[in-house]
């Protein structure tokens, strides 16, 4: 840990030094709810997001908040290893085509209904899920846009790795919208008032009830969403490499709330663009397409709630990074890495690696919430 601020109603602890204005504010607003517990974490990769700091951590006894989970719930990695110590550059471009192939990227759904095998089960009243279950079954499998990715890596335990990014789609953003304003509704009227993008569902309404199991929905969503993509890429390997095997599957939600026992009280622990770190949970800690990523083991420090970072973090906003990167800057160091990237044009600027956090200064801030266990090289990236 850096730092810690006390001069809101309850600490905030920062693992890291150089927090952006914006993201600070948001943090201070966290520390200031009455029902905020203990402390307010936020990890090394943090920065500004929608009512809470990407990279926050905030613990509750009885209240939920839809904005301290996000618009993507259930949004995580997942990562396997394969056999392969080695992999030619025109078997990777024969995989990375066929992928294409398979995998609709951005707001590209799949033309046909996937089987329904990858949809979850429920029993719970799901209102907006029922109501974007049809249409969902088009977009499992799907990667999404923004910072959502598919990574072929090469590890430094000599082993060839994919690691995927991607959320809950258009299924969790719906839900999460609408119990969001639900949530502005029922606080207009509270006689304690928290910020409007903060506003919460008190525990024993239906409202908190309905979010809670809808958002578990979404988050079970996102890793079908994660596995069938895997399955995809995993027939693409397939299809150009002979006897190749997969083993060693981790998956890691990071916008999420879920029910934990810390300090000997059960909590609510929101974690907003932040990955659950319990002593000997191996999790994953992506860089950018020009940068390592780590497959990483939590050491369960109780200061962040069990937390680490979720990545790297932006260092800029995406319209500055669009105005102020160079695209031949940004697309030749990673070629002379002999990196396949997605920086082709003054569009995808927003993800290329200038506009990330120095992924080894993150991780650096984060030597006593995990151990690493494997780094991991890009060779080649799909982005969203």
């Amino acid at each position: 840990m850096e730092k810690v601020i006390t001069t809101e109603q309850i600490p905030i602890k920062l693992w890291l030094n150089d927090i952006e204005e914006g993201a600070l504010k948001q943090a201070k607003n966290l520390a200031n709810l009455p029902f905020a517990y203990k402390w307010i974490s936020v990890m090394p990769d943090s920065h500004q997001g929608y009512g809470m700091p990407i990279g926050g951590v905030l613990a509750t006894k009885r209240e939920i908040i839809p904005n301290a989970v996000g618009v993507d719930i259930g949004c995580g990695m997942c990562s396997l290893r394969t056999n392969f110590e080695e992999i030619e550059s025109e078997d990777l471009k024969k995989i990375m085509g066929i992928i294409r192939e398979t995998v609709p990227v951005g707001f590209s759904h799949h033309s046909e209904k996937q089987d329904e095998k990858w949809m979850p089960e429920s029993d719970k009243n799901l209102p907006i899920v029922e109501q974007e279950y049809e249409s969902a079954m088009s977009q499992v499998g799907t990667l999404g846009g923004g910072n959502h990715f598919i990574e072929i890596q090469k590890g430094s335990d000599g082993h060839i790795w994919i690691m995927i990014h991607s959320g809950s789609r258009n299924i969790g953003y719906t839900v999460a919208q609408h119990y969001n304003e639900k949530a502005k509704e029922m606080n207009e009227g509270a006689s304690e008032k928290v910020p409007e993008d903060l506003s919460f569902f008190p525990m024993g309404t239906d409202e908190f009830a309905n979010y809670m199991n809808e958002m578990n929905y979404c988050i079970e969503f996102a890793l079908n969403n994660r596995k069938l993509m895997m399955e995809r890429v995993k027939n693409a390997f397939a299809e150009v490499l002979n006897d190749v095997e997969f083993s060693g599957f981790i998956n890691k939600p990071h916008n999420f709330a879920s029910w934990e026992n810390h300090f000997g009280e059960d909590l609510i622990i929101h974690r907003k663009g932040a990955t659950r770190a319990r002593k000997g949970e191996l999790g994953m800690i992506p860089g950018s397409q020009g940068s390592s990523s780590y497959i990483v083991r939590g050491k369960g420090n109780s200061e962040s709630f069990e937390s680490c970072s979720h990545g790297a973090g932006r260092v800029m906003s995406r319209t500055q990074a669009k105005k102020t990167l160079d695209v031949q800057e940004e697309s030749k160091n990673m070629e002379e890495r002999g990196i396949i990237h997605a920086v082709r044009s003054k569009s995808d600027l927003d993800e290329a690696p200038g506009s990330y956090k120095d992924i080894q200064k993150v991780m650096d801030y984060q030597t006593d919430l995990v151990d690493i266990e494997i780094e991991l090289q890009p060779l080649a990236v799909i982005k969203g």
